[in-house]
């Protein structure tokens, strides 16, 4: 059965498995549905047509599902939907999508929330994501899994954010940043491959090596885009079978530019 505190005000209509937790002055809407071994903190609002799956946790006065801050937005259906295994601390807003927008902000499994954290509408955070403290993120923007953001940056809408990635502390990011690697500054460019980040997911050393290789002909040689990719495709894919990540994302369209 769910425990639910006294103060909480939970809507009849919420669909809550029956080991979930409902802390005091939570506020449960009627389109929220929220799996096995979820906790709900203090104050938190969850509101919309919110799907959450199981064993997250939700830390005091975090606001998931409100409608999305775009001037275009007229009341549309549009989703909120968190996989397993979150930690949403405190203070954090995640909003639903915009019809626009595809209609749904998605957060993978095992992603990391850090306190103040803005995700915007029609977000897609891969899994093991982490966002430090304060990080403001538009719309439309894509994360991938193990990314890391550091805290006090901002990310503009429509960037892309590759697996594996390290964003330093304070950046503004306006261009993609690709998988494997580090960006920072105002505005963020490339500082190289986030080589401590990949030792530390257990990546084998060759494979490191390659990638610094495929880093150096994407983005410190005269080669196009197009032409690394190629290449990489060509001479490193076969042996990094990782590399497919970074090809695909150099080939992939581009709404902002990539990062250099």
């Amino acid at each position: 059965m769910s425990r639910i505190h006294s103060s909480a005000v939970v809507d009849s209509r919420a669909e809550l498995a029956g080991d979930v937790e409902i802390g005091p002055g939570a506020v449960i809407g009627p389109q929220v549905k929220i799996d096995t071994g979820t906790v709900v903190g203090p104050h938190v609002v969850i509101d919309g047509d919110v799907t959450i799956g199981r064993d997250n946790r939700i830390f005091a006065h975090a606001v998931l599902g409100t409608p999305p801050q775009d001037l275009k937005y007229r009341n549309e259906p549009t989703r909120l939907v968190l996989g397993d295994a979150n930690l949403i601390r405190e203070f954090v807003t995640i909003h639903r999508g915009t019809p626009h927008g595809g209609g749904v902000t998605r957060i993978g499994s095992h992603v990391f929330l850090m306190a103040y954290v803005h995700v915007a509408h029609d977000n897609q955070l891969g899994d093991h994501v982490v966002v430090a403290n304060s990080v403001q993120v538009a719309g439309h923007v894509e994360i991938a899994e193990h990314a890391v953001i550091g805290g006090c940056s901002a990310i503009h809408q429509f960037v892309r954010v590759g697996a594996h990635a390290f964003v330093g502390g304070g950046s503004v990011v306006v261009m993609d940043v690709p998988p494997f690697c580090k960006a920072a500054g105002n505005r963020a460019r490339l500082i190289g491959l986030n080589g401590t980040g990949l030792r530390r997911r257990g990546f084998p050393v060759d494979q490191v090596r390659l990638l610094r290789r495929s880093y150096r002909l994407a983005f410190q040689s005269e080669l196009l885009v197009a032409e690394a990719a190629d290449l990489i495709a060509e001479q490193i894919l076969p042996r990094c079978p990782p590399a497919a990540l970074l090809v695909d994302f150099l080939r992939q369209p581009s709404q902002r530019g990539i990062t250099h």
